[in-house]
């Protein structure tokens, strides 16, 4: 495929000052690019150049031929730090082996440095190819030019030009002179029938450093000078600081400072115990709000919100009161969500460093230029003094996204005026939380001569509710009267995104709610969701935004591979299906009853995610979105009483256990489109197809998570 380039050489290519000479091109384009860390010199096949120039954004050849692939967007486990570059090393053409990848800071060169709704390899697809096809070319034609040939008679394979007449050139030996060329304005992208690297098992690039221990998280960080810092917050929502009493905790061996900032106390010390446990000796005194909330006054007032009509629908066709008004029958359900905080294995943590000069901030953050612009208010600097470079975290699933943490760490150093490394015990971690919103949904169909001819969805949020696009998924388009709704419940409880937001639950209670008319009206689920999807694409209602054929077909997949309605004796199925994040999944759970309780022993997932650049790191991310959602839909619970959150570690708060994590049996629809989400899609229907295998197995039909409230299932 021939596209144009779209970019100038200014904004393209960077000539490297590198000892040697050897290309660099700067691309300052290229929205949504990876990370990988530096491979170990005996794992690359080309030997390191004297020196690198290094820019913000980058791919650097040098003159022995290795290639270096700065990357910006944060990795929280999700592999882009493998991925991505594997993009850019295959429209290059380079051997993998070749390529060392290392982290870029926060940099105004990059669009999106972010880690947050599936997208990155969604939205760096296109940048990617083109960065590494417009590098391949330019150094094809530096070699045409020295060899006097024309470039459309020399061929590229793993870094060697060749010419018809079977002369060679490296990309080290010919990165000098492709780098004084201008861009071309065209550039021929591969087929990917050609591919080599994408589509190829290619392992972690930071694996060997994960398992050995080397400092790659932000918990690791140590400088020289750096205090860490402890911080006692409010112990309930609605509270605030009256005052303090210090002095046990400066007593405490290793602390060296205590100070108050906003409603917070921080002590600063030479070691995290010594931090740590001069918390513990404060003393503190909280003036509380008027209103300090209860997870069950939320719930009242959520049942309240549920039977009143929005100011402005997220959706509506036809005429949904006449459709229920001239109904057979019309079947209502509610099910409900708690609060749940997300519990990374890395507790928050940050390093600043803030001076006259500038600031330095380092450590895990998903949102870094958010992050760099809240600072900049907070200090009340110029953006262009803070400097962020990020660190590999342990877990984001969205809480990484909102970067309190850095801000708490950027005021303690200002006001200390010395380095600090912020550190969040679990504890702290778990009660001073941004958690996800406890909701409520109902419900309702009405069916007339055995089919529905109307759907009446009705959501109510703590602090939020859908976005526009999630309320054009699926029903949409299938039934001729649909209207949906949306009511927000303003809380002082600090709530946002969480792992698949909204559609982490919203996906359980649709799935349950059509497991359940499906039998109503007895036909097989599966069918049921043929049949609407069918209408979609035969006599759609209203804006279709999502593609039914693709839902259809990992439903048919699903079923294939499952067996599905034709389990072994004693084994329940359950069936769900879901779009988000641009991709389609559809899962069957397996359930068996082991001594009187239900246990999930495998669940089969078919997915539609476009091309998979790297699939053994593709099924890694689709099994954790399963047992995540299974593991919350069963177990997940988290309340507050007087403000005060009632779970503050792992011995009160239920978390799947290893053992009782199912197998998970992945199948891709084989696809040559452009990738789509992949680290969110397989988690929202995961609670739906247990929770129906579960109806199967028990005949119990689960309205609100965590599921083992409602039945024993290895409590």
């Amino acid at each position: 495929m021939l596209i144009k380039t779209a970019h100038n050489r200014r904004s393209f290519l960077k000539i490297s000052g590198a000892a040697g000479g050897g290309m660099m091109l700067g691309f300052s384009w290229l929205a949504g690019c990876v990370s990988a860390t530096e491979k170990g010199v005996k794992e690359v096949a080309k030997a390191i150049p004297d020196a690198w120039y290094n820019i913000n954004a980058f791919l650097k050849i040098g003159d022995t031929g290795l290639v270096t692939i700065m990357s910006p967007n944060p990795e929280i486990g999700q592999n882009v730090k493998t991925s991505m570059p594997m993009i850019v090393a295959e429209e290059l053409d380079v051997a993998w082996k070749d390529v060392v990848v290392e982290q870029a800071p926060l940099s105004d060169g990059f669009e999106r440095q972010v880690a947050g709704g599936s997208q990155s390899i969604r939205k760096g697809w296109d940048s990617l190819r083109m960065a590494g096809a417009t590098a391949r070319q330019m150094l094809v034609n530096a070699a045409a030019a020295r060899w006097e040939v024309n470039a459309s008679e020399c061929t590229v394979s793993e870094g060697v030009i060749k010419n018809a007449t079977g002369e060679t050139l490296t990309y080290g030996e010919i990165a000098a002179d492709a780098a004084k060329l201008d861009v071309p304005e065209n550039v021929e992208l591969k087929d990917p029938k050609d591919f080599k690297i994408i589509g190829t098992d290619t392992r972690n690039v930071d694996i060997e450093n994960i398992i050995t221990g080397k400092p790659l998280f932000g918990i690791d960080t140590k400088k020289e000078g750096m205090k860490y810092a402890a911080v006692l917050r409010p112990p309930a929502f609605g509270q605030a600081l009256v005052d303090y009493d210090d002095a046990d905790a400066k007593a405490v061996e290793g602390v060296s400072e205590v100070l108050k900032f906003g409603d917070k106390v921080a002590v600063l010390a030479n070691s995290t115990w010594a931090a740590m446990q001069g918390k513990k000796a404060l003393k503190a005194n909280w003036k509380t709000a008027e209103t300090l909330e209860n997870t069950e006054q939320h719930s009242k007032k959520m049942t309240a919100l549920l039977d009143k009509r929005a100011k402005e629908p997220k959706r509506e066709d036809g005429n949904v009161k006449r459709a229920f008004d001239e109904a057979d029958s019309v079947v209502e359900r509610v099910y409900e969500a708690p609060f749940l905080p997300h519990n990374c294995l890395e507790p928050m943590n940050f390093y600043a460093d803030v001076t006259a000069k500038k600031v330095d901030l380092l450590g895990p953050i998903q949102t870094p230029a958010w992050t760099r612009e809240k600072v900049a208010k907070l200090l009340n600097r110029e953006e262009a003094d803070i400097h962020i470079g990020m660190t590999r975290m342990g877990g984001g699933f969205g809480r990484r996204l909102y970067g309190d943490f850095a801000e708490e760490a950027a005021e303690i150093s200002s006001l200390a005026k010395t380095p600090v490394q912020v550190l969040f015990s679990r504890e702290d971690d778990m009660t001073a939380g941004t958690y996800r919103p406890c909701s409520k949904y109902k419900f309702r169909a009405a069916i007339k001569d055995n089919k529905i001819t109307g759907y009446h969805l009705t959501e109510a949020f703590v602090n939020g509710g859908m976005w526009d696009s999630i309320a054009q998924n699926f029903p949409a388009a299938c039934i001729e009267n649909v209207l949906v709704e949306s009511h927000n419940l303003e809380s002082n409880i600090t709530t946002g995104a969480w792992r698949a937001p909204v559609t982490n639950f919203l996906a359980f209670a649709e799935q349950a709610f059509f497991d359940e008319l499906a039998h109503i009206i007895n036909v097989d689920p599966v069918e049921m969701r043929l049949s609407l999807l069918d209408n979609a694409i035969n006599n759609p209602v209203g804006e279709l935004e999502y593609e039914p054929e693709k839902l259809k077909n990992v439903i048919k997949l699903a079923v294939e591979k499952s067996g599905w309605g034709n389990a072994l004796d004693r084994v329940y199925q359950g069936f769900s299906a879901y779009y988000s994040h641009n991709t389609y999944v559809a899962e069957v759970a397996e359930v068996i009853i082991e001594d009187g309780n239900p246990i999930v022993k495998k669940v089969i997932c078919a997915i539609d995610c476009g091309i998979v650049v790297n699939p053994i790191a593709a099924k890694n991310q689709i099994e954790g979105g399963v047992i995540d959602g299974i593991g919350h839909a069963m177990y997940g619970d988290f309340s507050f009483v007087n403000g005060k959150p009632q779970y503050s570690n792992f011995h009160q708060y239920r978390m799947i256990r290893m053992g009782e994590a199912p197998q998970v049996e992945t199948h891709f629809v084989k696809s040559y489109n452009s990738p789509t989400g992949l680290g969110e899609p397989t988690l929202p229907p995961a609670g739906g197809a247990v929770a129906n295998a579960i109806h199967a197995a028990t005949g119990k039909r689960l309205y609100n998570q965590p599921f083992v409230k409602q039945v024993d299932v290895l409590g």
